[in-house]
Parts: structure tokens; C-alpha cells; sequence
């Protein structure tokens, strides 16, 4: 989260105090040469759980005699995928998902004394963002303490929703059309990622697109984050002079 301490060190607030920011971040299921924007909440908030549930491991089977943390992650995890398909608001996209379970011990014929599980949380309000960690955190820890074990659940906070200014977006659809092209610029729909920019957002006007980096002919299709990503070099010409062009336009040049 690097833009969250530069905010903090002020460099909000340094002179000249910025009127508006814009980030360009590389998309591959777009084709080189292209952009794509969206006005408005774009991308969701994120935050990382992680829950430790204790229980008393012993021989498995003699369960009467000991307390299951595996069976009580089970009842955490259905209970907490209901705060989302009930508890959410219905108009506000949400998504949680656990993508780590290890047990401390335990084997074929063994109860183990501690499971740890890892997940994250994405929505797009932030109202709504708190009130889901107060009700998972309780619900995770009544359920635990129900079968007999204890749970310790820990929300760590990342990014806010990423929201794109109105006017600023607008300005910038008109810049990128000048530069590429009505058919190069593209409305995109809402993503359940999150974005480190996402906190310069809430500070001032913000505007962050996407560009196109593939390669239907060259192969160049694999998504960000694999080890077979690769892009149309073509699409550096174009980030680079459509954020030039960006910067003169939106200076009055």
C-alpha cells in the first residue's frame, strides 16, 4: 500500500497541491492499442482474514472425548459465505473467499488441536465493509465457543473501494478518443480486485483505466499474475504517449 504513506508524508499537500491524479494499469484481456475506462466505484476494497481455531486434538476415533477444530472451521466457513449470500446488502457486490486451511497435526486416524485458515473480504461500500467484519468476527467466535473451542479471528484492513471522479473520467474518455480513437476506447464493468491507487481516490479527483497489452496473432493472451503473461510491446508507445497526451490536454495545453 504504498500510496497510503504517501499520503501520510503529505504529498497530497505539497505545493503544487495536485487538482486531479490518473493511473494506467495494463489489461490484458484487451487488445494493444486500446483503452478501457469506467466512471464511477470500479473496484472493490480488500481486506486479508486470518482465523486461528483451537480445539482439544486426540485419537479420531474417540471424537466424544475431544473438540474437533475441523469440523468447527467447516461450521465457520458455511456460516460466514451466509453473511454474504443474507447479510449483504443485495445491491452491493461482495465476495469472500478462504483460499488457505492448514491443520496443526493431525492425520488419517488424529484429531488436531488448531487449524489456521486464510481468506479475504471485497466489497464495495465501506459502510457496509465494517459491519461485515464485526458480524464475521462474531459469529466465527459463537460458533467455536459453541462446540466447545475458541477462535481468533483477525481482520487486517487494506484498500478502500476504488472510485473514479465523474468529470475527470469524462475528461479523460475525451483525451484517449483524441489520441486513439472512438472504437479504441472501451466502457469496462465493476472488478472485485483492488488497487493500491484506490486510496488517492477518496483524496482527490482520481481517474484509473486500463490498457490494452494483447496479441491475438502473437499469443499474447495470458492474464496479469501468471508466469506466461506477456504483452504486445506496441503497448508501450501507446501508455506512454495516451498519458503525455493525457497531461498536456488536461493542462490546458
Amino acid at each position: 500500500g504504498g500510496a497510503s504513506l504517501m499520503i501520510a508524508e503529505g504529498v497530497l499537500e505539497e505545493e503544487p497541491v495536485p487538482a486531479g491524479i490518473f493511473g494506467q494499469h495494463v489489461h490484458p484481456p484487451l487488445p494493444a492499442g486500446s483503452v478501457g475506462i469506467r466512471e464511477g466505484i470500479y473496484m472493490a476494497s480488500a481486506d486479508e482474514l486470518y482465523v486461528t481455531i483451537l480445539g482439544k486434538g486426540g485419537h479420531a476415533a474417540l471424537p466424544r472425548h475431544f473438540i474437533d477444530p475441523i469440523a468447527i472451521a467447516a461450521q465457520i466457513i458455511t456460516a460466514l459465505q451466509q453473511i454474504v449470500s443474507r447479510k449483504a446488502p443485495p445491491t452491493v457486490p461482495t465476495v469472500l473467499s478462504f483460499g488457505k486451511i492448514n491443520s496443526t497435526g493431525g492425520a488419517t486416524n488424529v484429531i488436531p488441536s488448531e487449524v489456521k485458515m486464510e481468506g479475504t473480504f471485497r466489497t464495495l461500500d465501506e459502510e457496509w465493509r465494517f459491519e461485515a467484519h464485526e458480524l464475521m468476527v462474531r459469529t466465527a467466535c459463537k460458533i467455536a465457543e459453541g462446540f466447545g473451542g475458541r477462535c481468533d479471528f483477525e481482520v487486517r484492513k487494506g484498500y478502500p473501494y476504488l472510485r473514479n471522479d465523474g468529470p475527470l473520467s469524462r475528461r479523460f474518455r475525451s483525451y484517449a478518443i483524441d489520441y486513439l480513437g472512438a472504437d479504441k476506447v472501451v466502457d469496462l464493468p465493476i472488478r472485485m480486485t483492488a488497487e493500491d491507487f484506490a486510496y488517492y481516490s477518496h483524496e482527490l479527483p482520481a481517474c484509473f483505466y486500463r490498457l490494452g497489452t494483447s496479441d491475438q496473432a502473437q499469443g499474447k493472451l495470458s492474464p496479469v499474475h501468471t508466469p506466461t503473461f506477456d504483452v504486445d510491446e506496441a503497448c508501450l508507445e501507446v501508455g506512454m504517449g495516451l498519458m503525455a497526451w493525457t497531461a498536456f490536454s488536461e493542462l490546458g495545453g
